[in-house]
């Protein structure tokens, strides 16, 4: 007998909850490498083998709750892949409000638990084309990653898969593979090795949401437009997306 998915608020409040806990990583682990060593790529190896890591064990607590999206792209994208028969858009907007809010949330947490004064906006600009071109190509990577788990039938592996993905991207994209727009946001909010200047969060939005709809199309073209085989039939169960 397949089990009733939670309810929305409650799967609002782990996508609040697990968006929160991912920046906190993100943005900790940043601070941490910070303080203990000048050497560039120490601290991007600190902070990608943090951020990995957080990002697989977030996904496999969270997701029998709400999917563990958070990210908007990948909220976005789930909604769009399942949209016939799959009444979501409010459900959508209510996951991207929560990812924008826990964001920031779990910024602001990372600031406090170093002893920095919360809230002290980023002074790190990245709106360099060259940058956000990686930044569009790191959002289409993880589109592809995504979708392919839920065309081949494997949404089990998205722990491993989506946590090495972008494990890797930070390391081969020049953007350092942000590839969420809700993270962007909080992200200002943290002068540090990880944080962006709030002036370069537009562009650096719209490159992110550019590479969303690169990410599909090539999902398209390897997979097709129909639902994936491991994706039950809207009629037999309810899926949040």
């Amino acid at each position: 007998m397949r089990m009733s998915p939670p309810a929305l608020p409650r799967r609002v409040a782990a996508e609040f909850i697990g968006t929160g806990a991912l920046v906190a990583v993100i943005v900790g682990s940043g601070i941490r490498a910070d303080s203990l060593s000048q050497d560039i790529g120490v601290r991007l190896l600190a902070n990608a083998t943090a951020s990995a890591l957080g990002l697989g064990l977030l996904i496999a607590l969270i997701g029998p709750l709400s999917g563990a999206h958070f990210n908007p792209v990948v909220t976005l994208t789930e909604w769009w892949s399942r949209r016939p028969g799959h009444g979501g858009g409010r459900e959508a907007l209510a996951y991207i409000g929560a990812q924008l809010a826990g964001a920031v949330a779990g910024a602001l947490l990372a600031e406090a638990m170093f002893g920095r004064a919360p809230g002290a906006w980023a002074t790190e600009s990245r709106a360099a084309p060259h940058l956000l071109l990686g930044e569009a190509v790191a959002t289409a990577g993880l589109v592809l990653v995504v979708q392919g788990l839920r065309h081949t039938g494997r949404p089990a592996l998205a722990p491993i898969a989506v946590a090495g993905y972008i494990g890797a991207a930070i390391w081969f994209t020049s953007s350092g593979s942000f590839a969420n727009p809700a993270a962007t946001v909080g992200r200002a909010f943290s002068d540090s090795f990880t944080g962006i200047a709030p002036a370069s969060v537009p562009a650096f939005t719209a490159a992110q949401l550019l590479g969303m709809v690169l990410g599909m199309v090539l999902a398209g073209v390897l997979y097709g437009t129909g639902r994936g085989a491991g994706e039950p039939n809207p009629a037999e169960a309810r899926r949040t997306g």
